[in-house]
């Protein structure tokens, strides 16, 4: 069948760059966390302290913090209003988890002064986890009735396709998002004495890290919508 799926030589010249950036970013940035965990914070505050601190500093009441499982899970949830720190951030007391807590609460901050790009972003939420799920099989779908009904294929691959392109607008929303929650928590955290130079470095060095983890899901979702509107689209 013409339209279906298949790994060709295109995609995997794409992908296989971004799979091996993924990778990296992501083991450095555990690396830089084991070893920034090795050295206690001067002003010996965890993770839960600051977070709590910052929220306090910005007047802002009505949001928990709570500690959540894993590692590296760590968000701000908007509609509970609660900042939820990973167990390695909530009770470590380290550069890295400083610069997390601080991170999390500058989206807080966001939402509270009414930040445009997080509203963006909050809008979008619900149509992308429609898009998500659906978008596949509506793509899929589509090339399968193009080799019978060419009109009724064709518009659901473009839909299908529509719905790719949600989830890269969201990828790209996110951006200025996080990097803006990031220079609000190293502002703060710097302005307030939180951390001292060297530990100013290392959560600075931290929050890179993580921005990179945004930057490479954004690359590989633009490779994605560009990939399927080459191989599906252009044929509509």
């Amino acid at each position: 069948m013409e339209y279906l799926f298949y790994f060709d030589s295109a995609y995997l010249f794409i992908f296989i760059p971004i799979f091996l950036l993924s990778f990296f970013i992501q083991n450095k940035l555990k690396s830089k966390f084991k070893k920034f965990s090795q050295q206690t914070l001067t002003a010996n505050l965890s993770g839960k302290e600051i977070a709590e601190k910052m929220l306090n500093d910005h007047g802002i009441y009505d949001v928990k913090v709570i500690s959540v499982r894993g590692q590296l899970t760590d968000h701000y949830n908007p509609q509970k209003k609660t900042v939820n720190l990973s167990q390695g951030v909530y009770n470590e007391r380290n550069a890295a988890a400083a610069a997390v807590a601080a991170h999390e609460c500058g989206h807080a901050v966001q939402h509270a002064k009414g930040y445009e790009w997080l509203q963006m972003r909050s809008i979008l939420v619900p149509m992308v986890g429609v898009t998500s799920n659906f978008g596949l099989w509506v793509l899929i779908a589509g090339s399968i009735l193009s080799q019978t009904s060419p009109a009724l294929g064709g518009n659901l691959v473009s839909l299908g396709i529509l719905g790719f392109a949600f989830g890269t607008l969201f990828s790209l929303v996110t951006l200025p998002v996080e990097f803006d929650a990031s220079k609000r928590a190293i502002y703060w955290l710097e302005r307030k004495r939180i951390v001292n130079q060297r530990e100013l470095v290392q959560s600075k060095e931290a929050l890179n890290w993580a921005a990179g983890t945004y930057v490479v899901a954004a690359l590989a979702s633009i490779a994605n919508l560009v990939y399927l509107w080459m191989r599906f689209g252009k044929r509509n």
